[in-house]
């Protein structure tokens, strides 16, 4: 039996205390994908990922005792390709009598069980900020499927985030002092246009409302004609429409983008947005 917090303040901080961002220690990289080679060197796409005792170890400090998670296996779907997923899960997660489900895949039960496990918790916000990552390319020492880094993947982030970061704040420091010469130095006409210069991570476009940040919505969203970015301001209902064509076209105020993502592309049509 799950007990129930009748509070709605207590409530509200467990579910900020669960989707509370964790800590870089415990998030791991893994390569996506075969690299891609450039003047001779050979670059990989790693994709930052936590594993199942993470998730268990924030619901458990969160909520212990109080949360329930019950899988089902599904039906294998036939597939030529060997490198398909061999099984397929889907978890139903239960915090605090709300229910969230989510499907996962793998090799063998074990790995699709965990995948299905992880993707339901992203649901309730836990690890939810990796799906905002910037992409990782890394040198690796050859062109295998399991080629390995030259460079720690967490290290390589690490450093080409601090110079995004410069970067980004140099932006705003400039747009901020044109923002103050032109409305008399005011403090939230500053603040207005700082917050509106633009988002960090390179393949993350800006709200077309209201031109803040948005949640990137393409890795966690169940249902595909969901919107692909939503704005992360409370009070502005931006959204940004999944791929239909070649064209942007506005629909309703919103805009739907009609490019492909990055995220989704080949790498070998990438290679411009390689960070060397």
């Amino acid at each position: 039996m799950i007990a129930r917090h009748e509070a709605s303040a207590d409530t509200l901080d467990i579910w900020a205390q669960l989707s509370a961002p964790l800590d870089v220690g415990v998030i791991s990289w893994r390569q996506d994908g075969r690299p891609v080679e450039r003047d001779g060197k050979f670059f990989a796409r790693f994709v930052a990922y936590v594993d199942a005792n993470t998730v268990r170890e924030r619901l458990d400090g969160v909520v212990p005792g109080e949360w329930d998670l019950t899988l089902e296996l599904l039906p294998t779907l036939p597939s030529e390709d060997p490198d398909d997923a061999g099984c397929s899960f889907k978890a139903r997660l239960q915090i605090l009598g709300v229910i969230r489900e989510d499907v996962g895949t793998g090799r063998d039960y074990k790995q699709a069980a965990t995948d299905a496990f992880k993707r339901a918790a992203v649901r309730f916000g836990i690890a939810h900020e990796l799906y905002a990552y910037e992409q990782n390319w890394v040198q690796v020492d050859g062109d295998g499927k399991y080629a390995k880094p030259l460079e720690d993947p967490a290290a390589a982030y690490a450093r080409r985030r601090a110079r995004s970061l410069r970067s980004h704040s140099s932006d705003v420091q400039s747009v901020s002092a044109m923002a103050g010469a032109e409305y008399g130095g005011s403090a939230d006409a500053i603040d207005s246009v700082a917050q509106a210069t633009g988002p960090l991570a390179s393949d993350e476009p800006t709200c077309p409302k209201c031109g803040g940040r948005m949640w990137d919505n393409r890795l966690s969203k169940r249902n595909p004609k969901a919107p692909d970015f939503k704005c992360r301001s409370r009070s502005c209902d931006g959204v940004i429409w999944p791929a239909r064509g070649a064209a942007a076209t506005p629909v309703n105020g919103d805009v739907r983008v009609e490019a492909s993502d990055s995220t989704s592309a080949d790498p070998s049509t990438q290679l411009d947005e390689l960070p060397f």
